[in-house]
């Protein structure tokens, strides 16, 4: 049972400690090497930039634009992805044939992309939504064609011993095969997802979260930029949570839920 409340409480404690850790030895070495606010800002100095940030309407105004243009790129990565890798999933000939021009796709710099995007959508947000759906596909694709191709022969072979029509071995064997693997590709893609939208912000926007970044860089103000990044990281966060909570939603049943529920029991 000790065993059992230290795993629950671990990282609600272990968690903070580590982020309290973080920063004091940040503030010991700001102030032992004396560098300059330009450099390194003190941590206390990046939170009360954080608290000026979080109090301006036009804050929350960007971080929302940045929300919207990674969750449309992200939804947009997800249908594409799962359709694409069920067909290549099944159609093997045409998943050796489209092998070539899907890697060479993603070796690709993206950033490289970003002018061509500029130019042919604008400074808006569909360019932005893009380079999200475009870096957060290939995982999700990838784990869905893994997870079509996981359903052994064997376990088909029952579902037709057992008289089981097309829409019921889908529903019973496939689908739920797949899930996990659906999942997995999520929760990379939705990590990738905001990378895409912010360095299409950084490079070619006019809002969001990415441009406020270039313009505090711009302005020299260091502690407004690392509280922008931190404002980053609290809203990939968020994102990856939602993913994950909705992994804990539909597919309790598996183990890599199921154990986590146990060790949190």
């Amino acid at each position: 049972m000790n065993r059992e409340r230290f795993g629950r409480w671990l990282p609600w404690v272990s968690t903070p400690l580590i982020l309290v850790v973080f920063f004091l030895l940040w503030d010991v070495f700001v102030r032992v090497n004396g560098m300059s606010e330009l450099v390194l800002p003190r941590p206390g100095t990046v939170f009360a930039s954080l608290g000026e940030l979080v109090t301006t309407g036009d804050t929350w105004y960007h971080a929302r634009v940045t929300a919207i243009e990674t969750i449309s790129g992200f939804a947009i990565a997800l249908v594409a992805g799962v359709a694409a890798g069920v067909v290549l999933g099944k159609v093997r000939w045409m998943e050796r044939s489209l092998r070539p021009l899907i890697v060479a796709s993603q070796v690709v710099p993206k950033v490289a992309l970003i002018p061509l995007f500029v130019i042919w959508f604008g400074f808006g947000i569909t360019s932005k939504v893009i380079m999200a759906a475009m870096l957060a596909f290939f995982p999700i694709m990838l784990n869905v064609q893994l997870g079509v191709r996981s359903v052994e022969a064997g376990q088909r072979d029952v579902m037709r011993s057992l008289n089981a029509n097309r829409w019921q071995t889908f529903n019973h064997l496939e689908f739920k095969s797949t899930l996990p693997y659906v999942f997995a590709g999520m929760e990379v893609g939705i990590v990738l997802a905001i990378i895409g939208t912010i360095v299409g912000e950084y490079l070619g926007g006019s809002e969001g979260l990415g441009y406020l970044v270039v313009r505090t860089l711009n302005a020299l103000d260091a502690p407004a930029l690392f509280a922008v990044i931190i404002l980053l990281s609290v809203l990939g966060l968020l994102l990856y949570f939602v993913v994950n909570g909705l992994k804990r939603f539909f597919i309790p049943w598996h183990e890599s839920v199921y154990s986590m529920q146990e060790t949190n029991a």
